[in-house]
């Protein structure tokens, strides 16, 4: 039997316990039973559940107390806790929602809704766990991890979306009073209005069976892909509730548009959201960070030798030629030696600065290491890469360098080793080959006396 995750069923009732499990088990899910908080970190840290389902009352304890405790793990912070309610027991589901639990089931537990929770719950925690870097515990840009709910740093843009004017007036109205967010309502009829304007960050949406397709074309949209959806049914019907869920809503609400419960979700999905927004863009930077070359700002080595694959796929695919240029700062450690470290990282930074102004939107420029540049030019001749490099030669040495707390202007000059291919549209040239010829070329310009550029001839 293939498990598809582990389950921790927390209840004081065996008989609960054992319906729970016999439901998930037969859905090819693990599940680990316990009844109280006591021995429950440890319980925790021996299974490493997925997904947590609790009653909201222990013999010792409550579900917001094994909500804090589980998320007092950094390993299991993003494990989702939800509460067991007793069944039209409104107090009992905003009380478990405002202690942050991140949702609420109540019985009878029918195969289908209940199997839907779980599926949408775990598709949660796979999006977060997602973010993480390698094995590490903490999520990308959190030191400590998050505990219950955080509220947004600013108000969200929320949409109320149903399927007449008038449903749509009257949630706006009884919503107004419960959100600090900014509120518009549309109907699904008019979804081409909504996705005009400004996207929203969270959609309310009435759910009926017409609505179900409105689901899956806004989890389609690029826009909208991460927008929080918060569905609503005016009267039970788990299959229905179950094929929103499944549909990609983040949350469901039963039996009518309570005011109180949407309004407490909303602050739950939008906290949730602005968190993952926060790590998805840690995570961006992150990447492009380890394309950057932290003292000049340039491209990377890395970043250098992705990019020159590319140019010679593309240039090959074009039937055109391309080239690649070595350049090397002369007699940069005397200038390290005479001006001292702090003017010579000035000259580099300078120095790349001035290389990618003359290079433009012609090609790239990248630190390899050093005082050593790398260049890549895509679709270009032999006499058109020349040119490039002789202007090369001179942005660097017409102008002397001026480092800071230093009266002495630093005259800076640069060799530069360049090979061009011919179009060749059979095959893509070698690159570790053509790096090759074009430090070849670069140690014969500063053999020649550097302050000059030299070709090496391709062989293809």
């Amino acid at each position: 039997m293939s498990v598809q995750g582990t389950i921790l069923v927390l209840d004081g009732t065996s008989t609960n316990r054992i319906m729970l499990k016999v439901q998930l088990t037969a859905a090819w899910y693990h599940v680990v039973q316990a009844e109280k908080l006591d021995g429950l970190a440890g319980l925790l840290r021996r299974t490493r559940p997925d997904l947590v389902l609790t009653a909201q009352s222990l013999p010792d304890g409550t579900a917001a107390e094994v909500k804090k405790l589980v998320a007092a793990d950094p390993d299991l912070a993003d494990v989702p806790v939800a509460a067991i309610a007793a069944q039209n027991d409104k107090a009992a589901r905003l009380k478990a929602l405002t202690d942050g639990l991140d949702d609420v089931i109540t019985p009878p537990f029918k195969d289908s809704l209940l199997l839907a929770r779980v599926r949408s719950l775990l598709r949660a925690r796979a999006e977060t766990q997602e973010l993480r870097i390698g094995s590490g515990s903490q999520p990308i840009g959190f030191a400590e991890p998050a505990t219950g709910f955080t509220p947004a740093q600013k108000p969200a843009r929320v949409t109320v979306l149903t399927q007449s004017t008038k449903t749509s007036a009257l949630w706006h109205k009884a919503l107004s009073g419960k959100t600090r967010h900014a509120l518009a309502a549309h109907t699904c009829s008019n979804l081409q209005g909504l996705l005009s304007g400004p996207l929203p960050d969270a959609i309310v949406i009435e759910i009926n069976p017409k609505a179900l397709s409105t689901l899956a074309d806004l989890r389609s949209r690029v826009g909208t892909r991460r927008t929080v959806l918060i569905g609503v049914l005016p009267k039970d019907g788990a299959q229905l509730a179950a094929d929103a869920l499944d549909r990609g809503v983040d949350a469901i609400c039963q039996s009518g548009s309570c005011a109180d419960e949407v309004a407490l979700r909303l602050e739950n999905q939008i906290a949730r959201k602005s968190r993952l927004d926060q790590m998805r863009a840690s995570l961006y930077r992150g990447v492009a960070e380890s394309w950057i070359d932290p003292l000049t700002g340039l491209h990377n080595r890395r970043y250098a030798m992705h990019a020159m694959d590319q140019i010679a796929r593309r240039s090959s695919q074009a039937n055109k030629g391309f080239a690649v240029m070595l350049a090397d700062l002369d007699h940069f450690k005397s200038i390290n030696d005479r001006y001292g470290h702090v003017a010579g990282d000035f000259v580099l930074t300078e120095a790349g600065k001035r290389l990618e102004r003359a290079i433009g939107s012609a090609g790239f420029v990248a630190r390899i290491g050093g005082e050593e540049f790398l260049i890549g030019l895509p679709e270009t001749t032999q006499s058109g890469a020349l040119s490039i490099a002789r202007t090369l030669c001179d942005c660097i040495r017409q102008s002397p360098f001026s480092p800071p707390d230093n009266r002495k202007l630093v005259q800076v000059t640069i060799s530069i080793g360049l090979i061009a291919t011919k179009p060749q549209k059979s095959s893509v040239a070698p690159l570790d080959g053509l790096i090759r010829s074009a430090d070849s070329a670069l140690y014969a310009a500063k053999k020649a006396g550097r302050n000059q550029v030299r070709v090496r001839q391709c062989a293809a």
